[in-house]
């Protein structure tokens, strides 16, 4: 079976779980500044450059992929929101941005391989975050029409990520975060172009987050219009991740649910941050939030964002266990458009 087929197949006897949150796992070991630049000498500050750990302190990403794998993961991501040639020249690591990313997918890969010696198969997910940049809003509020990168050059960005994502050994292209619907869509049509460049399937999840409580992300998408929006691009998981913690994602989950006619997977925040930005939510108050949605039917793939641990993950796997999967939908055959709300013609 390809490996969307085997997901598929492996989400229909059970809810899956993905794994949970790189960096905050990665602040725990407290590096300094002398820990991330390793010997790469780039001559700029590397802290909090998480990404390039992959290269400078692999035995760091290696123990937090593991732990996840252990607490019950079934997909692990790799460590790459941000190693792509926008957010690394933040850095000054552009011209590293193959090795990370190839780096980090193998990392994620053998650590997956290994754990699926049990019999139960492992996916590995290659990441790509948002970047800093927008396409559908101009940073300059005097100039409403200026953009400071086009369509064509983020495609490429992210054209130069998923290459060395899929060199790595990744089963999917993960396009998470997604703020901007339309950076969404350059992430997709790299993927595509990666896909035929391939010549065989390349699986893409697209995972959406909300910036307020009405449920709309940053360009000003509802829920239900992102999904018109992207459905094309036929992934083999559509969700939201990050934005609030679980207990105010509840509506926009059952929303997404009913209408998606692939699965859906969630990984919510550990709640809300507190005054110094840390997270508090418990694994079991997490797990316990996440369990009404599957217990309702609406879930086919669980995990956790910011402030999640692996601790987060096993108390989901503990609370999922022997509950049904969400039973994908089929919808009526409609023409589905999507401005900032949705439009469904009439038949």
């Amino acid at each position: 079976m390809t490996k969307r087929e085997q997901l598929n197949a492996a989400a229909a006897e059970r809810i899956l779980l993905t794994d949970g949150a790189f960096g905050t796992e990665i602040q725990n070991w407290r590096l300094d500044e002398a820990a991330y630049a390793g010997s790469l000498a780039l001559g700029h500050d590397q802290k909090g450059n998480n990404d390039i750990l992959a290269l400078t302190r692999p035995a760091v990403i290696e123990a937090i992929t593991q732990a996840y794998l252990d607490a019950g993961s079934d997909i692990v991501s790799t460590n790459t929101f941000s190693a792509n040639r926008i957010s690394q020249a933040d850095y000054g690591a552009e011209a590293l941005v193959r090795e990370i990313n190839v780096a980090s997918a193998r990392i994620a890969r053998a650590a997956a391989d290994a754990a699926a010696q049990d019999g139960r198969p492992r996916f590995v997910a290659g990441a790509l975050g948002p970047t800093n940049k927008t396409l559908s809003l101009s940073p300059d509020v005097n100039d409403p029409g200026y953009r400071e990168i086009d369509f064509d050059f983020l495609k490429q960005v992210y054209r130069e990520q998923i290459d060395a994502l899929v060199e790595g050994g990744v089963d999917f292209v993960l396009i998470e975060t997604v703020f901007d619907t339309l950076n969404a869509k350059a992430g997709i049509m790299a993927a595509i172009e990666a896909r035929a460049a391939l010549g065989r399937d390349l699986p893409i999840m697209l995972s959406m987050t909300l910036t307020d409580l009405s449920g709309r992300n940053l360009s000003g998408h509802t829920v239900e219009a992102f999904w018109h929006a992207v459905r094309h691009a036929k992934p083999v998981t559509i969700g939201l991740n990050c934005s609030f913690g679980a207990e105010q994602l509840r509506p926009h989950v059952k929303t997404l649910s009913q209408i998606a006619d692939t699965l859906v997977m969630i990984y919510p925040n550990a709640g809300l941050p507190n005054e110094l930005g840390a997270y508090d939510e418990a694994p079991g108050t997490t797990a316990a939030l996440v369990g009404e949605w599957a217990r309702a039917g609406q879930v086919n793939v669980l995990g956790g964002c910011c402030g999640s641990t692996p601790a987060h993950i096993a108390a989901m796997a503990d609370a999922v266990r022997g509950l049904a999967p969400r039973v994908v939908p089929t919808p009526g055959v409609r023409t589905r458009l999507a401005g900032l709300e949705p439009m469904t013609m009439a038949a």
